[in-house]
């Protein structure tokens, strides 16, 4: 069949909207109609070819929303009809990572997803019947795409597609690492470095679970508005700080009779290595956890004293909030539905695929929070 799709042919190019060839459904897949994609920094690291793990050419696109229209053979878990959210972290419920109930990243198909592949190791995109390659198992800047049965989680149907779509990535990645990650507890004292649209999640998720003191660290004024809207209690612009940021931070904090200052829990939302070491040693001495979020460009690394770990911080990473994608996924439009959290106010901008480059351009002059491209 025919499918419409925005094809990365090229890293540092526009995606070009093109009719690509898409085979249908193997063994344990599904072909799944994408009505509505958002646009995630992840697919602009790629796009520009920092990703060290990127291809080309390729389908981009991981954060979608849409209906099965076929079931390949062996298929059991959906089935024709059923609204799906694809997962670039699948669930197959019986790999050793999967049963050992320690982590959500799944390894079952990581091999073959890796080299932008399905399981078989083979693509179902094709262009004048060469190969073009899937993106995190999703690929979902296309109007159909093929997935695995474990890389989809069957949702309610009265939820809008324009609006989950996002819990395909943001929301779920944001909330998660607040929730399974860190497990912050109520009461307790935090900072989001980076503002945009996985740390409004995060500050989201923070104040779902009831903490008390949430400060917000962007370099861009215009984000204030946007963390008070979500449940940012302090915001700080580190350029109008007069001084170190860590000490600010730890003074800003500062509680109790001995007037030790740290968050119990700092999140880097930036993929910036340097405030990746800025998150971690602002956090309390003793148990502060540090949560890194964002991802750094290849070849760089992190850093700290080694006296920082040893007085009790730790630094911990996340991918996808630490969530079960089929399992927990459901749950979280099941919140966004009941209005436990909210995702409206974060969709700024609604595009046709032919416009899906302008939705890159908005995220590059940070006129967006979260671009939804609508089939």
């Amino acid at each position: 069949m025919k499918t419409r799709a925005a094809v990365a042919f090229e890293k540092g190019k526009p995606l070009e909207i093109v009719d690509v060839d898409l085979e249908g459904p193997k063994d344990g897949e599904v072909l799944v109609e994408v009505k509505a994609t958002g646009i995630c920094h992840t697919d602009e690291f790629t796009l520009s070819g920092a990703d060290p793990e990127g291809l080309f050419p390729a389908i981009l696109g991981h954060e979608g929303a849409g209906v099965v229209v076929d079931v390949g053979p062996g298929v059991s878990s959906v089935a024709k009809g059923d609204h799906v959210i694809p997962l670039y972290t699948p669930e197959c419920r019986s790999c050793p990572s999967c049963l050992s109930r320690k982590t959500n990243l799944c390894t079952s198909i990581r091999a073959t997803q890796g080299q932008g592949l399905m399981p078989d190791g083979t693509s179902r995109f094709s262009i004048d019947g060469k190969p073009i390659h899937h993106y995190m198992g999703c690929s979902t800047f296309s109007n159909f795409t093929v997935l695995p049965e474990i890389a989809v989680a069957k949702v309610r149907k009265d939820a809008p597609f324009d609006k989950i779509c996002y819990i395909g990535c943001g929301v779920t990645t944001g909330v998660g690492a607040v929730i399974n990650t860190a497990k912050v507890e109520p009461g307790a004292t935090a900072v989001v470095f980076g503002l945009g649209g996985i740390g409004l999640n995060v500050i989201q998720g923070l104040k779902l679970v009831g903490a008390d003191m949430i400060i917000g660290v962007d370099l861009n004024n215009s984000k204030k508005a946007w963390g008070e809207r979500f449940g940012m209690t302090h915001f700080v612009n580190p350029k109008e700080v007069g001084g170190d940021l860590v000490a600010h931070l730890v003074n800003m904090t500062k509680r109790g009779a001995d007037q030790i200052g740290g968050a119990d829990y700092t999140f880097d939302c930036t993929g910036n290595v340097e405030v990746m070491r800025t998150a971690l040693e602002c956090s309390h001495r003793g148990w502060g956890q540090s949560i890194i979020i964002g991802v750094a460009g290849a070849g760089q690394e992190i850093k700290t004293r080694p006296f920082q770990l040893v007085t009790g911080r730790v630094w911990k990473g996340t991918a996808f909030g630490g969530a079960r994608g089929r399992t927990d996924v459901p749950r979280i439009v099941d919140w966004y539905m009941d209005g436990k959290i909210q995702i409206d106010p974060m969709i700024t901008h609604t595009l046709p695929l032919a416009d899906i480059n302008k939705g890159f351009d908005l995220m590059h002059a940070g006129e967006s929070i979260r671009s939804v491209v609508v089939f």
